[in-house]
């Protein structure tokens, strides 16, 4: 890449940490926060999924004003969005106000990320868009490792310090994107009419005729999967090993750093050597068999290592996907990723939900459905890249 590609990558990696971590920073001091206002579990899990809920709601709309508007305006506005939220939240004390926070930082997350990635396909050639993907991933995967740690520190001065911290560096961010990010192309009119909202509904029935639905789908199930086994993780190692909190935090912890390690420094190399097609059938198989395995782990060193295991493959498919729609997705990219970030969403609310409800019948459960869906995804992977192999294989 050009020093100039870089510097803006930089940009962009800055503020999606800032947006992933804004939210990690939270996860720790949830439970506690939530009780000392009488609150519990029901208002833990709708505060996941009201974010995840209005991320998934916005997703295609914000996606298709970074068309019409531009992606620099998209990403002010998305991250301004998070502001407001982690200040309305450090303000008050009301579960009915604390779940609109959570809905302004849906809203924000979906105007921020589909914008980002989109503007890394607006400075990237097509033999550049797998790095550029892979350092914003990178910092994704920085923010979700970084972020919680954060807030547990500063949880131990004051339990709402950490709200505070992350809505002054997001306001920080919010200043440095106006004085220093500059717009990655020139909106014309054909790109940048107002077209107003139209229904959810009917951008999904759009989508699947869409070249990339199939990507969209498999992201979809990623995610679904990914949060799934998150969800369940500490309380599984609990039930099942007797694991301490410093022993989930050193898993949560290595498995993050883990996938910056490999979407910094192994992804662009491995789709440079053998495509984006080969790398996705691969991984996501790695991820079932790990799925699989997980059920027979006696130890909490195999788990681990398990655990370990599926974090790379999912660290490696994120970037890969993201990479994939944006190739077939031509000159609509804001819409294509706009639908990534919403499919996205429906697997991040579905997931933990559907973990939850199936952990409480059997704490295997969960496993058994990753695996199942898994297996299914790779079968419809293969079978559609077979069909499409002419595009897939192409600037590679």
């Amino acid at each position: 890449m050009l020093p100039e590609q870089k510097k803006k990558i930089i940009v962009l990696m800055i503020n999606m940490f800032i947006a992933i971590g804004s939210f990690g920073i939270i996860i720790p001091i949830l439970p506690a926060y939530l009780v000392s206002i009488g609150e519990g579990g029901m208002a833990a899990g709708l505060m996941i999924a009201i974010f995840a809920g209005a991320q998934f709601v916005m997703s295609p709309i914000a996606g298709k004003w970074a068309d019409q508007v531009g992606r620099r305006k998209m990403i002010i506005a998305g991250l301004s969005g998070l502001t407001i939220s982690m200040f309305v939240f450090y303000f008050s004390d009301s579960i009915w106000v604390l779940y609109l926070s959570r809905v302004i930082g849906g809203i924000g997350a979906a105007l921020l990320i589909p914008a980002i990635f989109a503007y890394v396909a607006d400075i990237t050639t097509m033999g550049q868009r797998a790095k550029g993907n892979s350092y914003i991933s990178a910092a994704m995967s920085l923010g979700i490792v970084i972020g919680p740690g954060i807030g547990g520190f500063l949880a131990d001065y004051d339990l709402k310090l950490p709200l505070l911290v992350s809505a002054m560096v997001s306001l920080v961010s919010v200043i440095f994107s106006v004085i220093v990010l500059k717009e990655s192309r020139e909106v014309t009119p054909e790109t940048g009419g107002p077209n107003e909202q139209e229904a959810m509904l009917k951008k999904l029935a759009q989508s699947i005729h869409k070249p990339y639905f199939i990507p969209l789908i498999i992201t979809l199930v990623m995610s679904f999967g990914l949060m799934a086994y998150e969800s369940v993780l500490g309380l599984f190692v609990d039930n099942q090993f007797g694991a301490t909190p410093k022993q989930i935090a050193v898993m949560i912890t290595s498995t993050g750093i883990v996938s910056v390690v490999m979407q910094l420094l192994v992804v662009d190399r491995l789709v440079r050597r053998f495509g984006e097609g080969i790398i996705l059938n691969v991984f996501i198989a790695v991820t079932a068999v790990c799925f699989f395995l997980s059920l027979f782990a006696s130890t909490y060193v195999l788990f681990f290592m398990i655990t370990l295991v599926v974090f790379l493959a999912t660290s490696i498919l994120r970037p890969v996907l993201n990479t994939l729609i944006s190739k077939l997705a031509g000159n609509e990219q804001g819409f294509a990723m706009g639908m990534n970030n919403a499919y996205m969403s429906i697997g991040n609310v579905i997931g933990p939900l559907l973990a939850g409800i199936l952990y409480d019948v059997n704490i295997i459960y969960p496993f058994i459905l990753g695996f199942v869906v898994l297996g299914i995804t790779i079968m419809v992977s293969v079978t559609w890249q077979k069909n499409k192999k002419g595009m897939l294989y192409s600037d590679s």
